[in-house]
């Protein structure tokens, strides 16, 4: 049975494992440091049954700029990473991380919408995003990763304290 959970620090190098089994873009050590110190309630981790990391998302806040100087910010997240094992697919993991993400966005931060950047060439994480999660095309960034590839990017709103039925509803049957 693997379980979806707040990450501490001590899971930090299992999460970077884990990227750097199953992403092409990785990140340094301190990098999920920063996230941890600055974000925790952001940061789940999917733990299997023998205590092993086989999934991570690493999320962030950020505010856009007010469109005047009287306007306040308008905070959203952004989701960083999201991996899961190969082993570990097709099982809803990444779905559950998603959520908790979502719904800690929404609850502690009142997130206004949650943003997130995905390979044009990478179908099965657009699926996710766009047809389980319900994101949409916000633009498509040109060469947006080191290789050259361009990138979607995608923004779900959260409507700030209310979470949509499908997403509270999927969090309180996983008890998150």
């Amino acid at each position: 049975m693997v379980c979806v959970r707040q990450a501490t620090l001590d899971d930090l190098i299992f999460m970077q494992r884990c990227n750097l089994l199953c992403l092409p873009e990785n990140y340094q050590l301190k990098y999920y440091l920063y996230h941890v110190l600055s974000w925790p309630q952001l940061l789940y981790v999917a733990e299997d049954y023998d205590g092993s990391i086989v999934g991570y998302v690493l999320a962030k806040m950020e505010e856009d700029a007010p469109p005047t100087s009287k306007a306040p910010f308008s905070p959203h997240g952004h989701i960083t990473s999201l991996s899961v094992a190969r082993t570990h697919r097709k099982l809803g993991l990444a779905t559950s991380l998603m959520r908790a993400a979502h719904k800690a966005m929404d609850e502690v931060f009142q997130a206004q919408y949650v943003s997130l950047h995905v390979r044009v060439s990478n179908k099965a994480a657009f699926h996710l995003y766009h047809n389980t999660l319900g994101y949409e095309i916000h633009k498509e960034e040109q060469k947006y990763y080191a290789d050259g590839e361009n990138a979607y990017s995608m923004r779900k709103q959260l409507c700030a304290g209310q979470l949509t039925q499908d997403d509270g509803a999927a969090a309180a049957k996983k008890g998150g």
